[in-house]
């Protein structure tokens, strides 16, 4: 049904917006890294919701709980289980939404694919269900960072018509979580955050664009020809709600220049075969080059807004709606650990798949 990701490295997450709680399942951890509730809860901490004047105001602890699979904190190469109960809970703000579509929101969709839907919050369609994703991208970012030195790091580039200035380097975590926006460009940074407190007061949305780039990536990840390195993490990345694109390196700007100003020219970096350029965004037939992995991924406004907007019931119906409930006025500040999370998973299971693939045998 949809709920599972991974080939090696492998989540299952279940629950809903305004159950008993969300959980995930992660198959293939090796066994022996250290690990504890701390370490998920770090990441966790990172995507809650109330952390901010400029998110929803729902308060969740998002506290993390270890279930299995961990013992005496190793873990033993078993399934690990881990479970995030669900706190405040106020189904009754939902209870116009049961019988009529908000556009733009999975409420159609889901209505006519399975003739039942939870509309308590959105159900398994909310966003609330990354939980599971970011709990399991934690433990992928820590194997990662512990073999291989990799980093991980997501950011905003762009919330509504705002746009930072282009960064050459790579971000520190502590200049991207300066902001609640998590701009690491202070200026851009703080008219961010005056947008987004400005369609909140309207009763509005906006969109944005979240960059990731990862950094210390062996050559070698990505299996051609259907199990490209960019190819998983577009599907990664287009299975967050909200997402509408996805781009990878000179992305669609790549379209617009000849082959010979786009082409990245090998060269020799201290002994190792390496590029002048990267507008390759670090991925070449499929399988990563070494460098700097680069991606883009746009983010449409929130679907639910506190103003009346035409729709229809489920009897085909016109009639009005207003959006109520507590929703985000813009989600791109809260998807950034999310996008991480996701990056980290694709990563770990192509490490893991390439090991297995070149690396076990000695012909």
């Amino acid at each position: 049904m949809g709920n599972s990701f991974g080939t090696l490295f492998k989540i299952s997450t279940w629950g809903e917006s305004h159950g008993g709680g969300i959980g995930v399942v992660i198959d293939g951890c090796p066994p022996r890294l250290p690990l504890s509730e701390d370490d998920i809860q770090f990441e966790l901490d990172r995507r809650r919701p109330g952390q901010s004047d400029i998110t929803t105001p729902r308060k969740e602890s998002d506290t993390a709980q270890i279930v299995s699979g961990v013992y005496e904190g190793l873990t033993l190469g078993t399934p690990i289980a881990i479970y995030v109960p669900n706190g405040d809970h106020r189904p009754s703000a939902y209870s116009e939404m049961k019988d009529k579509f908000r556009p733009s929101h999975a409420d159609f969709t889901y209505q006519t694919k399975f003739g039942i839907r939870n509309h308590e919050g959105g159900g398994r369609s909310s966003a609330r269900e990354t939980i599971g994703r970011v709990a399991a991208g934690a433990i992928a970012k820590k194997i990662l960072k512990l073999s291989g030195d990799v980093d991980v790091r997501a950011y905003i580039t762009k919330v509504h018509d705002i746009e930072m200035p282009p960064m050459e380097k790579f971000p520190l975590h502590e200049d991207v979580e300066a902001s609640p926006v998590r701009c690491p460009h202070p200026e851009t940074a703080e008219k961010m955050v005056e947008r987004i407190k400005a369609v909140r007061k309207d009763g509005d949305s906006v969109g944005g664009v979240i960059e990731c780039r990862i950094r210390n990536l062996p050559v070698g990840l990505g299996v051609p020809v259907f199990d490209r390195l960019e190819a998983d993490l577009a599907k990664a990345m287009l299975s967050l709600p909200a997402t509408k694109g996805f781009e990878i390196g000179s992305g669609f700007a790549g379209a617009l220049i000849k082959g010979s100003e786009h082409n990245d020219v090998f060269v020799n970096k201290e002994g190792k075969v390496g590029t002048a350029t990267n507008r390759s965004g670090g991925v070449q037939g499929g399988i990563s080059n070494g460098e700097e992995l680069v991606f883009r991924v746009a983010f449409k406004p929130t679907a639910t807004i506190i103003q009346n907007q035409n729709t229809v019931d489920k009897d085909g119906t016109e009639t009005e709606l207003m959006g109520r409930g507590r929703h985000d006025p813009c989600v791109v500040p809260r998807a950034v650990p999310i996008v991480e999370s996701m990056a980290a998973l694709v990563i770990i299971d192509h490490w893991m798949r390439f090991q297995a693939q070149c690396k076990t045998f000695n012909f």
